[in-house]
C-alpha cells in the first residue's frame, strides 16, 4: 500500500510513497503492518509527509524522534486484502498477478509470475524460471484471466530470457 521513505525534519516526520488511488487515503487502512508484523498508522502533515505511530496492543506512540524515523527508511506498509475494495469486472489488483502461469500466444507456458517491480518508469512482470522481465503493458499483455490463473504474454523481441541460474 506504501513505502516509508526518508525523514522530514527532525522531529520523526518522514515522507511516504502511498501507492492508493489516491495518496491520502492510506491514512485509512490503518492499522498498516510492515513485514516483521509491527503495526503503525499515519496521520498525514502535509503531502507526501506523515506522522507514523507504532501501534502495540491497545496503545499507540507517536514517532518523534528522527533517528528512529530514519530506521523507517524503505520499510514497506500493508493493509489486509479484506480491507481494500472490491474490485470490478476487468480490474484486478497487481499482487493478484503473483504466482499466476505466463502463457506465449501459442499457448505455451513461459512460467510463472515471480513478482510486479515499478521503478517509476512503468510496471514489469518477472516470470520465473529463466529471468523473464517484461513490461506489463497491453502490447505485451494483451490478456489477463484472473478466473482461470493465467495471462498471455508476448515478449517484445528486445526480450531474451536467460538460462536458469544465470545472474
Amino acid at each position: 500500500m506504501g513505502v516509508i521513505g526518508k525523514p522530514h525534519g527532525v522531529r520523526g516526520l518522514v515522507r511516504v510513497n502511498a501507492y492508493t488511488e489516491d495518496p491520502q487515503a492510506l491514512a485509512d487502512y490503518a492499522p498498516l503492518t510492515d513485514k516483521a508484523g509491527r503495526k503503525f498508522a499515519l496521520e498525514w502533515v502535509m503531502e507526501s509527509v506523515a506522522q507514523l505511530s507504532e501501534i502495540t496492543g491497545s496503545t499507540s506512540r507517536k514517532i518523534t524522534d528522527r533517528t528512529e524515523a530514519e530506521r523507517l527508511t524503505n520499510v514497506e506498509l500493508f493493509a489486509p486484502r479484506s480491507a481494500l475494495p472490491v474490485t470490478g469486472e476487468e480490474e484486478f489488483y497487481l499482487a493478484d498477478l503473483i504466482g499466476m502461469q505466463a502463457l506465449g500466444p501459442d499457448g505455451a507456458r513461459l512460467g510463472t509470475v515471480a513478482a510486479v517491480h515499478d521503478y517509476g518508469g512503468g510496471t514489469s512482470l518477472e516470470i520465473t524460471p529463466g529471468a523473464l522481465l517484461v513490461p506489463f503493458t497491453k502490447a505485451v499483455v494483451p490478456e489477463v484471466n484472473i478466473a482461470a490463473g493465467h495471462i498471455m504474454v508476448v515478449p517484445p523481441v528486445e526480450v531474451v530470457a536467460l538460462p536458469d541460474g544465470a545472474p
